[in-house]
């Protein structure tokens, strides 16, 4: 049973995971949602087919490709359930482990996030993409947060946290998660799943400035300006060193 008396909705993005996507829905199935939503996207195999033999999910089908985290967006802006649990259709994970995450809005937390710092790296060994999640949440004054990022799954929203952030944004999910710190929502760790040695390798996610890469690094400055935009530039990092004002300077 689900650690909740509040409704669920899982919302699974999918491009081209026939191999994946119906042990996916298998293990959702093992486990009471309200809502189930698959956003089929720019595939070209048998991943609807799979995803309608497996489940009765609300499947909503598009012939292009969306894009990164669209889909998760879209099938956020369907629901209509108080807890909204995201998941990727390329990671087949037990229904046990998603428990977590809903227990954890269950429990107070706005933006429960999977914890995946014990299964990374040493900090001078980790990649670029690593390192710029980092350094976003040492930017919010949440260095407590590390490297976790709602970039990864899987990861659930309140109800409240969708209200209060937009659909819009929930496409780069740096900046929903840096606007959730700012707006004083309650984002934490909720749940540890090793995803990174999971995570399927594609051609456009390998190799040194993949075009993945570049993407994600791209939504991590987009979120620094949108709360530099906010709160100041300098965001967590106080100068009190200098008195500006002696020379004329902004305080």
């Amino acid at each position: 049973m689900l650690p909740t008396a509040q409704s669920v909705a899982a919302i699974v993005a999918v491009m081209n995971e026939e191999r994946t996507i119906a042990n996916i829905m298998k293990q959702l199935n093992r486990l009471p949602f309200d809502e189930v939503f698959v956003i089929v996207n720019g595939t070209s195999d048998r991943s609807f087919l799979k995803a309608r033999q497996a489940s009765q999910a609300v499947i909503a089908a598009y012939p292009e490709p969306l894009g990164h985290d669209v889909g998760r967006a879209l099938g956020a802006k369907l629901a209509q359930s108080d807890i909204l649990l995201f998941l990727d259709g390329d990671m087949v994970l037990h229904a046990e482990d998603l428990i977590s995450f809903i227990g954890g809005v269950e429990s107070g937390l706005d933006v429960a996030l999977n914890n995946i710092t014990p299964y990374m790296r040493v900090f001078a060994k980790r990649d670029s993409v690593t390192h710029m999640k980092q350094f976003l949440n040492a930017s919010l004054d949440r260095p407590d947060l590390e490297a976790n990022s709602m970039t990864a799954v899987p990861h659930a929203l309140s109800r409240k946290t969708v209200a209060t952030l937009g659909i819009p944004n929930l496409m780069v999910p740096p900046k929903a998660q840096a606007l959730a710190v700012h707006h004083g929502l309650r984002v934490g760790i909720a749940g540890s799943i090793d995803v990174i040695r999971s995570n399927k390798r594609r051609k456009h996610n390998t190799g040194k400035k993949n075009r993945l890469a570049e993407l994600i690094i791209g939504d991590h400055l987009e979120a620094l300006k949108a709360v530099g935009g906010l709160t100041g530039e300098r965001l967590a990092f106080v100068d009190n060193l200098r008195s500006r004002a002696g020379a004329g300077g902004e305080v």
